[in-house]
């Protein structure tokens, strides 16, 4: 490909992906109701969502049309936040409202009542907006049914290389690059799907992604997602990179994940947890305290070495692991994602098998295997 190739292509696929939220939103009068995937459990259930303004798009005439997806993006950009809206969920017979906050922003929570899930693991929520205007939508949750462990990781520098919160980066190595070698991490998908699957492949054990990149990201995550054949599953934000006079600093992430964690370990309390980041951030003591509360909860602790370099980090590591093994779990720090895996079967968490998928996805040739082209059907 040449560059004036690569830019186009790179060009359709951010407006495509950019405006996919425009043309899949309903809502009358220009109100927009937005769920984002929810979780849960027997007992609750949890989905976040926004409501907004945006003007009605237009019909494509063809799936390239450049004009048509340039003004969606430019409606996506020019949403204003619907403050103080009523929304009303129901989800497996049981009730919630919430209404939004000043960014359009809510949060529905459900109690559940041991529901009749037959089998299924993710469950259709339907919402509805009450004012301004009506509008209609349907949630995912996710509510596992058979897991033996659930797993939190961390997305950026764990999952995928850095760049995460630079959308024109992020554009260019999905929709230019497009081998999967090129922004996840190689062996990922790979290790993520038989950690979902559990020692015997079908335990459903939920996945829960965490990123310190602000919601307006959560498209072209779930593209990433989708493109690397990563288990799904819900995206928690720890905050919104909005800046105002009224909130011109932002909040520090590593405190909401702290959060984060305690909430979730307490909606799964009957199961045990691994937890997945990275050196370069602040996920090795973070999850040292969840050890420290939950020791016997957490049966690993895995993080990606990618401060190779650094003398200090690497000494602020060892006395972590030192500590994580005092509290009664054990940290890994691995220099890539195969020996997460092998440490993970060894534990009895992932099958045997699976050890040798990961080694043969971490290998260069792998990537050169992947046909692009698959990647950009239109959406």
């Amino acid at each position: 490909m040449t560059f004036r190739s690569d830019l186009a292509q790179a060009l359709r696929g951010f407006l495509r992906l950019a405006g996919r939220p425009v043309r899949r939103a309903s809502g009358r009068g220009g109100v927009v109701l937005q769920p984002y995937r929810g979780y849960g459990s027997n007992a609750r259930a949890f989905l976040i969502g926004r409501v907004f303004f945006q003007k009605s798009t237009t019909p494509a005439r063809d799936s390239w049309d450049v004009r048509r997806h340039m003004r969606d993006m430019l409606r996506r950009l020019v949403r204003r936040p619907v403050r103080g809206a009523r929304v009303h969920g129901q989800l497996l017979g049981a009730e919630a409202t919430a209404d939004t906050d000043a960014d359009g922003y809510f949060r529905l929570e459900w109690r559940l009542d041991a529901p009749e899930t037959q089998g299924r693991l993710w469950h259709a929520a339907a919402l509805r907006l009450e004012g301004p205007a009506a509008a209609e939508a349907t949630g995912e949750i996710y509510i596992p049914e058979r897991a033996r462990f659930a797993v939190i990781s961390d997305i950026d520098d764990t999952v995928m290389h850095t760049g995460v919160a630079n959308k024109l980066g992020m554009m260019w190595r999905l929709f230019v690059q497009g081998a999967e070698s090129r922004t996840a991490f190689p062996g990922v998908s790979a290790l993520y799907r038989a950690l979902h699957g559990g020692a015997s492949g079908d335990e459903g054990n939920p996945m829960l992604y965490v990123s310190r990149a602000p919601w307006g990201i959560y498209d072209i995550l779930d593209e990433f997602f989708r493109r690397h054949d990563i288990p799904v599953g819900p995206i928690l934000f720890l905050r919104e990179w909005g800046v105002s006079w009224r909130r011109p600093i932002a909040r520090r992430a590593e405190d909401h994940k702290r959060v984060l964690i305690a909430a979730i370990m307490d909606l799964y309390c009957d199961l045990p947890f691994v937890l997945i980041g990275d050196s370069g951030q602040h996920d090795p003591a973070v999850y040292l305290e969840a050890v420290e509360r939950h020791g016997d909860r957490i049966l690993a602790v895995y993080i990606r070495n990618v401060s190779v370099r650094s003398a200090r980090i690497a000494a602020e590591i060892d006395a972590i692991i030192a500590a994580v093994s005092a509290a009664g779990s054990e940290l890994v720090l691995a220099t890539d994602t195969l020996a997460m895996a092998e440490h993970a079967a060894r534990e009895g968490m992932i099958r045997p098998e699976a050890v040798e998928t990961v080694r043969g996805r971490s290998h260069p040739a792998y990537a050169a295997r992947i046909d692009p082209a698959r990647f950009d059907a239109p959406v």
